[in-house]
């Protein structure tokens, strides 16, 4: 089981270098393929809309294949777009390499959440799940900057050509150390479909594409809050990038054994928490030693939301939880842009480079009252089937006394009480 976890931990970190790399090597990639570095921007957007039409998609696809295989296959994938950005000779089939990079991703992390829970006792599959995600985090505090480091002394394909040896590495391990998971007789897109209608589901969603926006929202303008504000030099902020990764791993520790003590409490904590250190970033931006420790708090609590959000789907898509595991990586990914977008609108405005904190404190807000929504709703549903249980226990005990036959002994009623 140990190795099995590693082995997703590796898939996940070579995602994560791959995502987040490209946004230090910009200005490499304008000179090599001869564009500005803001239409270079755009192969960051590309690799997005990968991810968002991808999770889906291939998801449904693979929906009757064994997930092993389907890790496989996604993994192979991975490793065919990132070779092919770093053979792309002009920026249009370097936008196209990048999608198709883009589309494993979120099926990539939707399957393996949903293997590794099921690597472990029920009660401990949130603390698995953040175990895979850790490659992620980790991805930040190593694979970026290497991978940056890399592209700067080597030229920028070198980079992708090492995300492509990392995805070797996962695909070998994957091979070796993932035990076969066969799927249910009721595997199937149709079935994967029918579970993505449930309200819970879509509510999970929107709270990630809400709550978790507000968290990208800065992290998109944290480098020139950083250099405009705070007064860290160009050359230092990678060092920061890292502290945020810190703070993104110790964040993702800990979301496991909470998630699998109490979900919804975890999650709106997180959201919760995430508002007001936002706000608190707001004030801290212009002092170095604050702003960082305010910077590693956001980091934690970004990965204290991820975890919680992502059991929920799975919980609450029941016997089909590939596709909405995955979809809940094409919502980060709206988040991103949403939230990019919302903080560009408020600089634009003259709101100041600090302004983002605010905009993303009111989305972590919003998502964190879809979050209460989905709670709410969910407690509805369950003493409605208490009720109804009831109901029928009543109707066995009548019916036993017009015949004459012994009286049922009562049932106790479901606990009210919500852990997911």
């Amino acid at each position: 089981m140990p190795l099995a976890l590693l082995a997703l931990a590796v898939v996940a970190f070579g995602v994560g270098t791959t995502e987040f790399a490209t946004m230090g090597l910009l200005p490499q990639i304008a000179d090599g393929i001869g564009v500005s570095v803001p239409h270079a921007g755009n192969l960051v957007s590309a690799y997005a809309l990968g991810v968002v039409v991808g999770a889906p998609v291939l998801t449904g696809i693979g929906a009757r294949v064994s997930h092993k295989r389907l890790l496989l296959l996604l993994s192979g994938l991975f490793v065919v777009g990132n070779t092919a950005s770093a053979l792309a000779p002009d920026f249009g089939l370097l936008f196209a390499a990048r999608f198709l990079a883009g589309l494993p991703h979120g099926a990539l992390f939707g399957v393996g959440a949903v293997v590794a829970s099921r690597l472990v006792a029920p009660e401990r599959a949130a603390r698995a799940v953040s175990r895979m995600f850790l490659g992620l985090t980790i991805a930040n505090i190593v694979g970026v900057p290497a991978g940056t480091a890399l592209g700067q002394q080597l030229g920028w394909r070198s980079a992708y050509y090492a995300v492509a040896v990392i995805g070797l590495v996962a695909l070998a391990s994957l091979a070796f150390f993932i035990p076969h998971q066969p799927r249910g007789r009721q595997s199937g897109i149709r079935h994967e479909l029918r579970a993505m209608g449930n309200k819970q589901v879509a509510i999970g969603l929107a709270t990630a594409v809400v709550g978790f926006g507000g968290f990208f929202a800065v992290y998109s303008y944290l480098v020139p809050m950083l250099t405009h504000l705070t007064g860290i030099s160009d050359s230092s902020t990678t060092l920061v990038l890292a502290l945020y990764g810190v703070g993104m791993t110790l964040g993702t520790l800990v979301a496991g054994p909470l998630t699998d003590r109490a979900l919804r409490p975890t999650l709106y904590a997180g959201l919760a928490l995430l508002a007001a250190a936002l706000v608190t970033f707001y004030f801290t931006v212009h002092s170095t030693v604050p702003a960082l420790v305010t910077i590693t708090f956001i980091g934690a609590l970004g990965s204290l939301i991820t975890t919680p959000v992502q059991m929920l789907l799975m919980a609450k898509a029941q016997n089909a939880p590939t596709m909405a595991a995955a979809s809940n990586h094409s919502a980060f990914n709206l988040a991103n842009a949403g939230g990019a977008w919302l903080g560009g609108l408020v600089i634009s405005a003259g709101w100041g480079w600090a302004s983002p904190n605010l905009i993303g404190a009111a989305l972590a807000m919003a998502g964190l009252g879809l979050a209460f929504t989905g709670g709410l709703m969910d407690r509805g549903s369950r003493r409605s089937e208490v009720v109804a249980s009831s109901d029928a226990e009543a109707g066995q005990v009548m019916a036993a006394q017009r015949m004459g036959a012994p009286t049922p002994s009562p049932q106790p009623p479901a606990a009210l009480g919500d852990r997911g």
